[in-house]
């Protein structure tokens, strides 16, 4: 094992279908430096480029960028790459017809193999829903294992579906992993789950209540003071020292409670929230009263613009007659409080929705990171994060930001076609 490459240098991991960048951290965690990150949606690129200053998101669809252009945007030259991981959103995954690939509604996971073909990084990892292996759908993952198969990857069989809540995440969330290994090289294992479980109170009881604050009506952050006791949540206020985090410290002030913007609820509303016992569902809303030494229900999040921007369910908390805050929902997700979002609940409960937990990324990530035969380290820089102006732009803002065309993510349109839901709302 070479100790001088794990001192100079990390490895490379790149991330398609960033979103905000729940793999991104994790993989930072496990110790590789995030080159670069692409992702459609220009709110979630500039949430991505706040929290990772150091990486260059570039705002466009995997259908339009090739391995040589995302080398020339990071600034990577020849250098090899080690890792490249994601999980493409699911149009429906159509299975009609003779090759599912040639499908043009999964034209993302075909494009996911040309950029690992083009970038041929030593590892991949695709990510995806657990409705996956089910039925049909599984002839389309052996299709997609074939893919990689002809670009020069072996994927580990069998798959494996895994519960971010065996990885330290509290709550119960099946997600599909394939790992791909550049043949001829280790392979990894998928990561052993851990013995202990977090609990819904471990996570976010130490939060002051939202609704305390009249500041949070109108923002998403407030100036408090509060005692954290819980192992996890003092590792993700940055309070305690996670042995196994070797990611970047951010500079970030401890006493702001951040993505934090209230929900007003009916007094009737907050009567039923108020009734309903822990772990059971509110009869009229369809919430899900957290139980607090049990886990969080999967967070979902709900459809896009394009489909009718429809809101998921989002969890009562457990002790207060209301729903759970952006934040309470980013650390039940295993995200830092450093870690901030899109200054709105909509964007802000979505980005949350549609990433991996970081703690269930870095298992993946640690696993790859043991068969490059690395020893991982923590660095020494502090980052500071990106400009606060990122997590409030509008679509407009964004795109123009980006320099991209305004409906590069369609908006709302009134019609939305059964077929389209995600396959997500299903299966996961």
């Amino acid at each position: 094992m070479s100790s001088s490459k794990a001192n100079n240098t990390r490895p490379i991991g790149i991330d398609l279908f960033a979103g905000a960048g729940g793999l991104s951290l994790g993989f930072e965690q496990a110790g590789f430096d995030i080159a670069a990150a692409v992702e459609i949606d220009p709110i979630h690129c500039a949430t991505h480029e706040y929290n990772f200053p150091n990486c260059k998101t570039i705002c466009a669809s995997v259908t339009d960028v090739g391995g040589t252009e995302i080398r020339r945007r990071a600034g990577l030259g020849d250098r090899e790459i080690d890792v490249v991981f994601g999980g493409a959103p699911c149009q429906g995954f159509s299975l009609i017809g003779k090759r599912a690939l040639d499908d043009p509604r999964n034209q993302l996971v075909f494009h996911y193999v040309r950029i690992v073909s083009e970038l041929q990084p030593k590892y991949c990892v695709f990510e995806n829903v657990k409705g996956l292996t089910l039925g049909k759908h599984s002839e389309f993952l052996k299709e997609l294992i074939a893919a990689l198969g002809e670009a020069g990857y072996d994927v580990i069989l069998p798959y494996r579906v895994l519960n971010a809540a065996d990885y330290g995440v509290p709550q119960d969330r099946k997600r599909l992993f394939l790992v791909g290994t550049r043949r001829g090289l280790k392979t990894p294992t998928y990561p052993e789950p851990l013995a202990k479980r977090v609990t819904v109170e471990e996570a976010i009881g130490d939060l002051p209540d939202a609704n305390s604050f009249d500041e949070l009506v109108g923002s998403d952050a407030v100036r408090a003071v509060w005692n954290t006791q819980a192992t996890y949540a003092k590792r993700l206020r940055d309070l305690q020292e996670d042995p196994d985090n070797y990611g970047y410290k951010r500079a970030f002030e401890r006493d702001m409670l951040t993505s934090s913007l209230r929900t007003e609820h009916t007094a009737l509303s907050q009567e039923r929230f108020a009734a309903t016992e822990p772990g059971k569902t509110e009869p009229v809303s369809r919430f899900r009263k957290l139980p607090p030494q049990g886990l969080c229900n999967t967070l979902r999040a709900g459809t896009d613009s394009a489909r009718g921007a429809f809101t998921s369910p989002r969890p009562i908390h457990p002790h207060q007659p209301r729903v759970i805050t952006v934040r309470e929902a980013a650390r039940l997700h295993s995200f830092p409080d450093w870690f901030r979002f899109h200054a709105t609940k909509w964007h802000g409960f979505r980005q949350i929705g549609n990433s991996v937990p970081p703690l269930l990324g870095r298992a993946i990530a640690s696993s790859i990171m043991h068969a490059l035969d690395i020893t991982p380290s923590k660095p020494k820089k502090v980052l500071e994060q990106g400009e606060s102006t990122l997590l409030g732009f509008d679509m407009g803002t964004a795109a123009r930001y980006f320099d991209v065309p305004r409906d590069t993510i369609a908006q709302r349109t009134r019609k939305i076609a059964a077929a389209d839901l995600h396959m997500e709302e299903h299966h996961a």
